[in-house]
């Protein structure tokens, strides 16, 4: 049986680390039914800790102003509905004009508003892989003054949809904030917007598309220096385990990799050692400073070795120098919209082999959409010794 040792990326801690591996495990049951997961939890043990309590972080006072965004395609239309859910609901409501209703008629927003409603209370199977948290944001919706503003200024069909793409963009905002490991590709979140805009009054064969989403360019906020000086605490809490964690590898990294070793030890091969992130690093690392017998295949996704690599960071080899010929077959993963996913064949010809992907999510979710996507499953199981 094979064994695939999972390593994971930067910040990655309980209990996100277990809600990672029972995808990553689901996703390789659809593909190698036979192998089985095990993981190298190196964050308890080895990764970042501010051992002062931040002790070394500076206040200081600011203030915050707007920002200007500029336009993007699909996935950039997303980010900023990421950072803003009602970002299109508030152009549409700035942008029309109320209608006339006819004395007994129904309010362009009481259907609506009922439809959201029912979405809060029953939910929305299709919507599942957003996440939870549908209905808290359909309650949410509901209740916004910008639901009765856009109603007017919107036929239903066009409703739908924006309605939708907030619901699912909230949810995905949620996510975001929770620093959760594992997140939808485009082609899920996709299919749940158009689930619940069916629910929401719009036609099956809708596609949802069109110059609407990009309305939702206009100016948002900007997080300027001044903001940052005064969040710095609580920023450094939040991005303090991910940055750390790389400064702290590159640094002292000889515990992880020798960590790493002792579990490949206790192993029956053939093992594969699967790495995300600095987690890729980590694997290609200690891969390169010794053999590690039973590992016939090495997988890195969304991975900055080879980065690393030619800029004369990685730990272990330095640029030109080879890769040993120890190191097994070497398959590496990068989305095309993952800022922090490099490729690897063009500094290691004929030793790496590089899968592009495409989550269809923009950056930085489509650092952790990987796990999400089946094509990253099915590129693994083809390789699987």
């Amino acid at each position: 049986m094979t064994t695939v040792i999972f390593i994971h990326g930067t910040g990655v801690r309980e209990p996100h680390l277990t809600a990672l591996l029972t995808r990553v495990e689901a996703g390789l049951a659809e593909v190698a039914p036979g192998a089985r997961l095990t993981a190298y939890d190196w964050g308890g043990p080895f990764g970042a800790k501010l051992g002062a309590d931040g002790a070394s972080i500076p206040a200081a006072p600011g203030a915050g102003t707007a920002r200007s965004v500029g336009d993007g395609d699909d996935a950039d239309e997303w980010a900023r509905l990421y950072d803003d859910p009602t970002a299109e609901l508030v152009t549409v409501a700035a942008g029309g004009g109320a209608r006339v209703t006819a004395p007994g008629a129904a309010f362009a927003w009481e259907r609506p508003r009922a439809l959201l409603r029912d979405i809060a209370a029953r939910g929305e199977p299709a919507a599942e892989p957003l996440g939870a948290g549908v209905g808290e944001a359909a309650t949410e919706l509901a209740g916004s003054p910008l639901l009765e503003l856009a109603a007017e200024s919107l036929e239903p069909e066009s409703l739908a949809w924006v309605l939708a793409r907030a619901l699912a963009a909230a949810v995905v905002a949620a996510r975001l904030r929770g620093d959760d490991p594992v997140l939808t590709g485009g082609d899920e979140r996709d299919a749940a917007v158009a689930a619940l805009a069916v629910r929401l009054g719009a036609e099956q064969t809708g596609t949802g598309r069109g110059p609407l989403l990009r309305a939702a360019s206009r100016p948002l906020v900007r997080m300027t220096s001044r903001y940052v000086l005064r969040r710095r605490r609580a920023l450094t809490d939040a991005a303090h385990p991910a940055a750390g964690d790389i400064l702290k590898y590159l640094a002292r990294g000889a515990e992880t990799r020798e960590g790493l070793r002792e579990l490949v030890a206790t192993l029956e091969p053939p093992v594969v050692v699967l790495g995300h992130s600095l987690g890729g690093i980590i694997s290609l690392d200690t891969l390169i400073s010794g053999p590690l017998p039973g590992v016939e295949l090495l997988v890195t996704v969304g991975s900055q070795g080879p980065f690393l690599y030619e800029t004369g960071a990685l730990p272990s080899l330095v640029h030109p120098d080879p890769l040993p010929s120890h190191v097994p077959p070497w398959l590496n993963l990068y989305d095309c919209r993952d800022l922090l996913g490099y490729a690897a064949e063009p500094v290691f010809p004929g030793r790496a082999h590089d899968v592009p992907t495409d989550s269809r999510q923009p950056f930085p979710v489509a650092h952790s959409a990987y796990w999400s996507d089946p094509a990253v499953y099915r590129a693994i199981g083809e390789r699987l010794p």
